[in-house]
């Protein structure tokens, strides 16, 4: 059901049937809330809310954007697939099996992987700027994604482990304890957007120095390998490790929704979160555990897929009007677009989708800080 609560509530104070004025006590009978944009209303026995028609709408259009973009994504490489039979190999199990085998098993993984990551950094993207009430709060600026490469590079190079299952522990374990440097270094009696970013930009550095360290001393092959996977590619990954990273992504989805209420809360000051019932540091430390999670889930896959978390929230949060960056549907298929576009983009010009999406978003980033500053003045 849609309604327009603008509508009525202009035309319920203004005039009555006859339209003349009304009453006082006429217009406080039918005064409504102007919210200044159409719901839909759910009213059930158990869930009452109120969902933005421009939001539903949004996610539409996102959804056709994802489907489309990864159809033709399974059109392009070695072996020539048109269109249809792309289509053909997906819903029909007794076409070609050479066809099938190329489509369902080597690049469809690819594009639910594309999905996936999206999803996952665009909502580590939106909970940290929310944390950190800063656009450029997200895991690429403040270091939490270079301690996950960090971590995955010792696993890979040093301990000689390089399963899905030992890179993701080395991921998250090197997220994690980058992100407690990270605190215990920004915060000072209260904890500063601006101190946590300059704080993180400088673990950043120093672990990426590290990280070129350690790719120095060792042998060529190491390196060569573990710079393929820095570049951040979506390549030769299968339903062997698209089912273990979806069930451990579902996981930290769901653990992570209730942020999606309290983190906006919070953005209004500890205070006021306070006051709401809202403890916030249970909620700092919840959200950077999830966060962190993550942004762990998919360096241990593809590699660093970078600024997608930073860009992700901000496009979301234009596009549906939002006043603050973490809103998990809309946010994750806004994620979710921009790495199958960009996959489908890297297969064209045939290099990883980390070059595409480094490339576009160090222009996206130079756009905000060109934006930041000019609004400031």
């Amino acid at each position: 059901m849609i309604i327009d609560e603008r509508s009525d509530a202009a035309k319920r104070s203004a005039t009555n049937d006859t339209g003349r004025p009304t009453a006082p006590h006429a217009a406080a009978e039918h005064l409504t809330v102007d919210f200044g944009r159409r719901f839909l209303r759910i009213d059930t026995a158990r869930i009452a809310t109120l969902i933005p028609v421009r939001s539903v709408v949004v996610c539409a259009v996102l959804v056709v954007v994802i489907v489309v973009a990864g159809l033709v994504a399974m059109t392009l490489g070695a072996y020539e697939v048109s269109f249809t039979e792309v289509l053909r190999a997906i819903v029909d199990p007794s076409s070609d099996p050479d066809l099938r085998q190329v489509v369902f098993e080597w690049r469809l993984p690819r594009v639910l992987f594309a999905v996936l990551c999206g999803a996952a950094l665009a909502l580590a993207g939106g909970i940290f700027q929310s944390l950190t009430r800063n656009p450029l709060g997200s895991p690429d600026i403040i270091g939490f994604g270079i301690g996950a490469q960090f971590g995955v590079t010792l696993t890979m190079v040093v301990l000689e482990l390089n399963t899905y299952m030992y890179k993701a522990a080395g991921a998250l374990i090197g997220g994690l304890v980058t992100a407690l440097l990270v605190y215990v270094l920004a915060n000072k009696n209260t904890m500063s957007s601006f101190r946590l970013i300059i704080v993180g930009i400088g673990v950043s550095a120093g672990l990426g120095s590290l990280t070129s360290w350690i790719l120095i001393t060792v042998s060529v092959e190491k390196a060569m390998m573990a710079a393929t996977w820095g570049a951040g590619s979506l390549a030769s990954l299968g339903f062997d490790q698209l089912i273990p990273a979806t069930i451990v992504f579902a996981i930290v989805m769901f653990g992570a929704l209730p942020l999606n209420r309290t983190l906006p809360v919070l953005e209004m000051g500890d205070d006021a979160a306070t006051a709401l019932g809202i403890s916030p540091g249970r909620t700092r430390l919840a959200a950077m555990v999830f966060g962190v999670a993550l942004v762990a889930l998919v360096t241990a896959a593809a590699g660093p897929i970078s600024f997608i978390a930073l860009a992700a929230p901000q496009i979301c949060q234009r596009l549906i009007r939002s006043n603050t960056p973490m809103g998990t549907v809309p946010v994750m298929l806004t994620g979710a677009a921009l790495v199958v576009v960009s996959d489908m983009v890297a297969q064209f010009v045939m290099v990883p989708v980390g070059v595409v999406t480094v490339s576009v978003g160090g222009l996206y980033l130079a756009w905000l800080l060109a934006a930041q500053y000019a609004r400031r003045a």
